[in-house]
């Protein structure tokens, strides 16, 4: 027979909001049934509860930094759809996601065609070092060095730039898809040099390596910057079917056949 729900009293809801432990009132009387129908002696009991809010706390503060980051909170490595048909080096990516390459200050290509989940793995791993407590920004390239532009013009280019290179891991996203002036140029270079086997960066693009380099307004910045940022890289190529099908609203997973939708009423 299952044990009755406890109720709280009011006093005991009212000392546990004053230790700022009013959240473990969710869970408490369920816990509390637990422990009667388990026998639980205090100490495993209050282990238990403690537990909850340890992990209720972790997951409230990792949400928080990789709100804080940049990144897509459903783009995480628990909600990677493994039938999808993208093949990539399965080897690599458990490397990765050991997030080794972040203590090394190892950088990461995440290449190959439009659609094929490249976002997704780098924002993945993203989510990974927030819960690992790593300091994380998510960048899209060009939207990153337009703000960089803006900075100059109220002079918050040199502490942009400072926050860039100081964080754990940079994920800079369709890198170098447009031509770049010789700023933007600048400060890839800026970012990538200063970089260098000090901290992390992650790169996702369609286009190769090589192409980047001529992208650049300046072939030795570029060539500079391009050999420090492969000759410190994981390289990750993904090749398959477009994976934004199975993120599509109103399809089912793997399939293309819409599900039905309801009709209003005629008013």
């Amino acid at each position: 027979m299952t044990a009755p729900i406890p109720n709280l009293s009011n006093e005991l809801k009212t000392v546990l909001r004053a230790v700022k432990l009013g959240r473990c009132l969710d869970t408490l009387p369920e816990r509390l049934a637990l422990a009667r129908a388990r026998e639980m002696g205090h100490a495993e009991f209050l282990e238990l509860v403690l537990s909850d809010e340890v992990t209720r706390r972790e997951t409230t503060s990792a949400a928080l930094r990789a709100k804080a980051a940049g990144l897509d909170p459903g783009m995480c490595l628990e909600n990677w759809d493994e039938t999808t048909k993208v093949n990539f080096d399965h080897a690599v990516w458990d490397e990765l996601a050991s997030l080794r390459f972040v203590d090394a200050g190892h950088n990461v290509l995440i290449l190959g065609p439009v659609g094929v989940g490249k976002t997704f793995m780098a924002s993945a791993l993203g989510h990974a070092a927030s819960r690992r407590r790593y300091t994380v920004s998510f960048q899209r390239t060009d939207v990153l060095l337009k703000r960089l532009r803006a900075s100059r013009l109220d002079n918050s280019h040199d502490a942009e730039l400072r926050k860039l290179i100081r964080v754990d891991l940079l994920i800079l996203d369709d890198f170098v898809l447009q031509p770049l002036d010789p700023l933007d140029t600048a400060d890839i270079y800026e970012l990538i040099v200063e970089r260098h086997r000090a901290a992390s960066t992650v790169v996702t693009s369609n286009r190769e390596p090589i192409e980047w380099i001529g992208q650049m307004a300046d072939a030795l910045l570029a060539q500079s910057a391009i050999d420090r940022l492969q000759s410190a890289a994981y390289e990750l190529i993904l090749d398959g079917e477009s994976y934004r099908r199975r993120q599509k609203p109103g399809l089912n997973v793997g399939g293309t056949t819409p599900r039905t939708r309801r009709r209003r009423p005629s008013p």
